[in-house]
């Protein structure tokens, strides 16, 4: 019997019956809009990738229905106001697709982001917010909003979604009282200290959020569906500083009671379900949550608001366990599961798991590099394991002229994401490791239990390479005379990097993190790990958690100095996590010598001693290419990927072998 069978029964949204429980979460559509503020072709095919894999109900990323009172340098993202007619021509082409796949659609609509405005988006005005409070990220002070800004705001919401109502969008999303964004902070008393009819009680708090849906309602018709992207927590313990699972602390911003009053209150304004999360920009790991926090993590909240409200609630928040999505629905946590970023992995996750197929679904490993991370640095959304996704025409597997017999050495990120593509296009790929399992550096930065996504991708390149037939030659180090006698039309040598290492003095207690993190080396109860980047910072955690006492010198003046472009979530949560798990950091350190148990730093304050039982070396990774350099004038068709290229993340490793393995004709 199929185990998931109540996540494919049909759910009711106000009017709108969806086929199956789950929803594409609405993420950032940076890139996918063009220049009008319509959907470019991006984002067409992108959204319709997600309904042609089983989607039930596709959410758009955030669009602006103001870019006066807010500047946002639009069009930077679809505006269903910028150009209306532009923005309902590319939108129905859109809608009209996603409808093919029997998968409805909302438009996610924003009042704008107030004092969490993205430094790089802002425009030439100073940001807005209720009341004259200090910006998430810059140094600047706020302006208040009018009461007439206010009311101009409000009707652009009915506009936008008359437009979207006119594109054939089945629903309309409020972002809304949620993250701290605009419309939330004028329903969060730390951030809202007007005195007008919008401040003061929860209800004048939430009159804004309560005029949005009744001016929908009133252009749009009662049976047009308008939802809400809602927190019913924050997690704030002061401006920008958030509170750690756990952490017991005095929440600022809005608590779980008021939550519950302020949730049964917007329902009775009209909303028709809620999409439910917690945190704010202040504690941004709640709201994006990184590796570091557990799966499921919205679960209770969404159980809160099941037990007060009587409408639909939708819950985010790594849902990506089938198991897990599946019980949330039997045990009435939820109505729907939301995938985000799980969806930006895999874009067939729903179909692939109607048909019982769950091994083959790719696994999104919330490093956040590829989504979050460039969304702030280049205002762009992708994904670091599915090069395709937001890319999916212009990224489309080629044809191939011929079938090449091809020579892949290395069976880590690289090397199998090489191998999958080639074998998809009708290559024929072979693959040599010279260990006895496939994955590379997933092996050792998959140990930590908050790191389990990364074994789980390691398997799916298993997964795949026996689906795809690929031979993998395990526990075998390639030679240059075996590729040349090997009659290859062409040879990829993906074989990886080796840990930077050096002498202490004492190298019998001198261990790399690869080696602890393996279990090849025990590292005792009392360690220092030399170099503060990710792999140092998430190794001394993952030792920290064990119960061990943990040092970190690291040379430069902060930990994750040279790391990214790392998501704000993921960086500032392990920060955060470092001195919360007792570790102790030494910045501006170097260690000089390690005798007899005492390692020596040096410091702008002089010397220092520091007794431990191993020292971990974490201070960064050494090209592996020696086997190409003997082959580059010997081979004509030969590449160089992943770190034997040039050491760097999981994601470039998997979009450059991508791109290098659609190109092999």
């Amino acid at each position: 019997m199929f185990p998931y069978a109540n996540l494919f029964t049909p759910v009711t949204i106000g009017s709108v019956t969806i086929k199956n429980r789950f929803a594409l979460a609405p993420m950032g559509p940076l890139g996918l809009g063009d220049a009008d503020g319509g959907f470019n072709q991006r984002g067409i095919d992108y959204y319709t990738e997600r309904a042609k894999g089983g989607t039930g109900l596709i959410i758009t990323g955030v669009t602006f229905v103001d870019n006066h009172v807010e500047e946002h340098g639009m069009p930077n993202v679809p505006c269903p106001t910028h150009n209306d007619v532009h923005f309902v021509r590319t939108a129905r082409e859109m809608t009209e697709r996603i409808h093919a796949y029997d998968a409805k659609v909302f438009l996610q609509m924003s009042g704008g982001f107030g004092r969490v405005t993205i430094p790089t988006n802002l425009g030439e005005y100073p940001p807005v917010a209720p009341s004259a409070i200090p910006h998430r990220w810059l140094d600047k002070i706020c302006r208040p909003l009018t009461v007439e800004e206010i009311h101009e705001i409000v009707k652009k919401f009915g506009d936008g979604a008359y437009n979207a109502k006119r594109a054939g969008f089945d629903g309309v999303q409020i972002h809304a009282v949620h993250e701290g964004y605009l419309i939330d902070q004028f329903a969060i008393a730390l951030f809202n200290q007007r005195t007008d009819e919008y401040g003061g009680s929860l209800e004048n708090r939430l009159r804004f959020a309560k005029e949005i849906v009744e001016e929908i309602k009133a252009r749009c018709g009662e049976d047009f569906p308008v939802t809400l992207r809602y927190s019913p927590k924050s997690f704030i313990k002061d401006f920008r500083k958030g509170a750690l699972p756990g952490e017991e602390f005095e929440e600022k911003g809005r608590d779980v009671d008021e939550g519950v009053e302020a949730a049964k209150l917007l329902v009775s304004y009209g909303y028709d379900a809620l999409d439910t999360d917690v945190g704010s920009y202040d504690a941004w790991w709640w709201s994006h949550p990184p590796m570091y926090q557990e799966k499921g993590l919205y679960r209770p909240y969404c159980k809160l608001m099941k037990n007060n409200v009587d409408v639909p609630v939708i819950c985010a928040g790594r849902m990506d366990d089938p198991k897990m999505a599946s019980e949330a629905i039997a045990d009435g946590t939820c109505d729907m599961v939301s995938l985000g970023r799980p969806l930006l992995a895999d874009p067939d996750y729903v179909n692939k798991l109607r048909a019982g197929r769950v091994d083959e679904i790719r696994p999104c490993i919330s490093c956040q590099e590829g989504c979050m991370g460039r969304i702030q640095t280049y205002s762009m959304l992708n994904c670091a394991v599915n090069p395709q996704a937001c890319r999916e025409r212009v990224t489309a597997y080629n044809p191939i002229l011929r079938p090449k017999r091809v020579c892949i050495v290395g069976g880590g990120v690289a090397g199998c994401e090489a191998a999958r593509v080639l074998a998809l296009r009708g290559h024929k790929p072979e693959v040599f490791e010279k260990t006895n399992q496939l994955g590379g550096n997933l092996i050792p930065g998959g140990a930590p239990d908050f790191k389990e996504d990364d074994r789980a991708l390691a398997k799916w390149y298993e997964t795949q390479m026996e689906k795809l037939s690929v031979p993998v030659h395990f526990a075998t180090t390639v030679t240059k005379e075996m590729v040349l006698e090997g009659g290859y039309d062409t040879v990829i040598i993906a074989t990886g990097s080796t840990p930077k290492v050096f002498s202490l003095g004492d190298d019998t207690k001198t261990y790399t993190a690869a080696d602890v993190l393996t279990g090849q080396k025990n590292c005792g109860d009392t360690t220092v790990v030399i170099g503060g980047g990710l792999v140092g910072c998430e190794t001394a955690l993952w030792l920290a958690q064990q119960g061990k006492k943990v040092t970190i010198v690291e040379a430069l003046e902060k930990i994750l100095a040279v790391n990214g472009p790392l998501c704000h979530a993921n960086s500032e949560m392990l920060e955060a996590l470092i001195p919360f798990h007792d570790i102790e950091v030494l910045a501006n350190a170097k260690a000089s010598s390690y005798q007899n148990g005492i390692l020596t730093i040096e410091t702008p304050e002089g010397s220092k001693e520091l007794s431990c039982d191993s020292v971990i070396l974490s201070v960064g990774y050494q090209e592996e290419n020696s086997l190409y350099h003997e082959l580059e004038f010997e081979v004509a068709d030969i590449h160089l990927l992943g770190d034997a290229r040039k050491v760097s993340n999981i994601m470039y490793a998997i979009w450059d072998a991508f791109e290098v393995a659609n190109h092999i004709e």
